[in-house]
């Protein structure tokens, strides 16, 4: 079984999200004899945003040669996401979304006819065979009873994402509040890592 464990955050060893989705792998690793684990950081090798010669290159034209060494590298990611039985995804909240490395992984993957395909009943996803677990961190609290709810996009934007490409059901444990204040923070984070150790095994 092979897992495939991502990290978008920029604050390196002071990142909340990083610290649950390592300890979200440590789980997954215990429970699961055999686990093949790689690991990307988006922010140390980051994939270039789309433009317009990528989306030209993806109807058919012959690519720029200046594309040569992104499409290569947009099609690793793809074939490292294709090839993950389980995806484990460190996704802090950056002005209300996920950061734009993440952005930038996420049109990667969305590939027609690899991880969705439009037919005669409309969107079939085609990835609805991984699991995928999404370490959030989020510096308010953004619950449906709060005012500021409408401002969160990175649970719905994450969980419509996955759901399109068929991963119905993905697994989310947050940390909420970490920039109120220390004893929020502190309690966010012992409560992400004991979500992240009560996991069921893979």
């Amino acid at each position: 079984m092979k897992l495939l464990h991502l990290d978008s955050s920029v604050l390196g060893p002071h990142s909340v999200s990083r610290q649950v989705s390592a300890a979200v792998v440590d789980r997954l690793r215990q429970s699961t004899p055999g686990l093949e684990v790689s690991y990307r950081d988006l922010t140390l090798t980051p994939l270039a945003h789309l433009s317009g010669l990528h989306l030209a290159a993806s109807q058919g034209a012959a690519p720029d040669a200046s594309l040569r060494d992104d499409l290569a590298a947009g099609q690793a990611v793809l074939d490292e996401f294709l090839a993950a039985d389980i995806v484990v995804i460190g996704a802090p909240m950056y002005n209300f979304t996920v950061p734009s490395q993440l952005k930038a992984w996420i049109d990667r993957i969305l590939v027609a006819g690899k991880t969705f395909k439009y037919g005669a009943q409309g969107v079939e996803g085609l990835a609805g065979n991984k699991r995928v677990i999404i370490a959030i961190s989020r510096g308010g609290y953004y619950g449906a009873d709060t005012p500021i709810a409408p401002g969160e996009h990175v649970e719905t934007y994450l969980r419509w994402v996955f759901g399109f490409i068929g991963i119905r059901n993905p697994e989310f444990i947050s940390a909420d509040g970490i920039q109120v204040g220390p004893d929020h923070r502190e309690k966010a984070v012992a409560g992400a890592l004991k979500a992240a150790g009560d996991l069921h095994a893979a």
